[in-house]
């Protein structure tokens, strides 16, 4: 695509950023990331080994010369573990990004905000390029836009649920009211999911789910990367207003 996402100087070249939980295998993750065309791989710390080379390890199939490797906090439920796990990754030399999670309650997996704000704020005085997975809310995604956040990751609906972008119009607020990009992270099931993500705007849209627990993730990784693709371009063109009755398409003038 011609118009590159760009964040704290790093140039993306995909709007589609994949995350690796819920594969079978270290191989299909490897041929569904090649298939989604994405060049940015979230990596839960805590529960995949990317730190220690003398075992089995995703980054043998996920080259780190050809992805951009996105450590990520999943699983952490206080402040004090996301910030080891951020920390962790960056003395390992995997990446100074982090996409922030502290996790608030075990059944929804909504964000605890107030404690990522607090470890966004941390982060991004240590020299984290910091994107904090939080809720749908406008106000905080303003504060952690000034805690330091290099975007925000409004979730479209709870983790893992496939039902899609539940409240377009908080994320159409909080994309007029950032000055970071916005990332849809959480809750598409499928394509049309991702396409009106980007139709709203959105500067990019991270999955894992969707595409893992697809009955052909491969099938679903390469979907998801054309409907990331429609609706940027459809965005980008400029969709034509609603209305309630019909418009002619063609002129009257001139018929005989």
């Amino acid at each position: 695509m011609e118009d590159k996402l760009v964040i704290r100087g790093i140039e993306f070249s995909s709007r589609l950023w994949i995350g690796t939980g819920k594969y079978k295998d270290f191989d299909e993750t490897a041929r569904a990331v090649e298939a989604s065309g994405t060049d940015v791989v979230t990596v839960s710390v805590r529960r995949v080994n990317i730190t220690d080379r003398k075992s089995e390890n995703l980054l043998d199939y996920i080259d780190p010369r050809k992805y951009k490797i996105l450590p990520n906090t999943a699983g952490c439920y206080n402040v004090e573990d996301a910030l080891r796990y951020s920390r962790l990754a960056r003395e390992a030399g995997v990446s100074d990004m982090v996409k922030l999670e502290v996790i608030g309650d075990e059944k929804t997996l909504f964000p605890d905000t107030l404690g990522l704000l607090k470890a966004t704020e941390t982060l991004a005085k240590e020299g984290f390029i910091v994107f904090p997975y939080t809720n749908d809310d406008p106000i905080m995604a303003k504060r952690l836009e000034s805690a330091g956040a290099a975007a925000v990751m409004p979730l479209g609906a709870p983790i893992g649920s496939g039902l899609g972008i539940r409240n377009p119009y908080n994320i159409r607020i909080i994309m007029e009211a950032s000055k970071v990009p916005v990332i849809v992270d959480a809750g598409v099931g499928t394509a049309s999911d991702a396409t009106i993500a980007m139709e709203l705007g959105c500067d990019a849209v991270l999955i894992n789910t969707a595409i893992a627990g697809a009955r052909d993730p491969i099938a679903m990784a390469a979907a998801m990367k054309h409907a990331v693709i429609a609706g940027r371009l459809a965005y980008r063109a400029g969709r034509i207003g609603k209305k309630l009755y019909a418009t002619a398409s063609s002129p009257l003038e001139g018929m005989l």
